[in-house]
């Protein structure tokens, strides 16, 4: 299961590296700014969660996950002038959406195994790891944050991640499988929401009195 998840961890690396590159695409940047949102975006989730569980950096005891963000930015650069800006747009809606689903699995996974506060704590560092990268590269690049919109943003990761940690409560065996799984779940929800514009309902949103 170690494996598995690294290479969940290297495939999330390399999709939020792509959607930082994505985000800055319309605004004009050059090679080293788009590189270093890519590896800030890519990091920046795992890097919060490594720092919560009191670990070692994931990034600083193998390179690998930088020279995958690295070159999954230059990568991106380079492919980006290939699609309009709608499609970029939608593109790195739909990437984001897989980055987070991988990051979410991952980090429920490293949590479960460290027995760091459970069953509640491994879903909300999840949580917290999956939008991290993403909250931090729309910050940065002057963005508004896809935490803040009314689109179904962290529910699909709330869900997935809270069936993850039934099923590694009640169905151990399974675990592979069913990280595979809720991973896909994840990604279906939050791809639904970009299909068909689906949001949160009126009446858990606030509404600010008139004056």
């Amino acid at each position: 299961m170690q494996s598995f998840s690294y290479w969940i961890g290297i495939a999330g690396i390399t999709a939020f590296a792509v959607t930082a590159v994505l985000v800055l695409a319309p605004k004009g940047i050059d090679l080293f700014s788009a590189v270093v949102l890519g590896i800030i975006t890519a990091v920046g989730g795992g890097t919060i969660r490594d720092l919560i569980l009191d670990v070692p950096v994931f990034w600083a005891s193998d390179l690998n996950y930088l020279w995958v963000a690295i070159g999954a930015s230059l990568v991106t650069f380079f492919a980006e002038s290939l699609f309009t800006r709608r499609e970029i747009y939608q593109l790195m809606l739909y990437i984001d959406g897989l980055g987070a689903a991988l990051f979410a699995i991952q980090t429920v996974d490293k949590a479960w195994a460290m027995d760091f506060g459970r069953p509640l704590a491994p879903i909300i560092l999840g949580i917290v790891t999956a939008i991290g990268g993403g909250l931090l590269r729309d910050v940065l690049s002057g963005r508004q944050t896809l935490l803040m919109t009314r689109e179904l943003y962290a529910t699909p990761v709330l869900i997935g991640c809270t069936l993850y940690v039934a099923l590694l409560t009640w169905a151990p065996e399974h675990q592979a499988a069913g990280a595979l799984c809720c991973v896909a779940i994840i990604f279906a929800l939050r791809a639904a929401a970009i299909r068909w514009d689906l949001t949160v309902p009126h009446w858990l949103i606030t509404k600010a009195k008139a004056d």
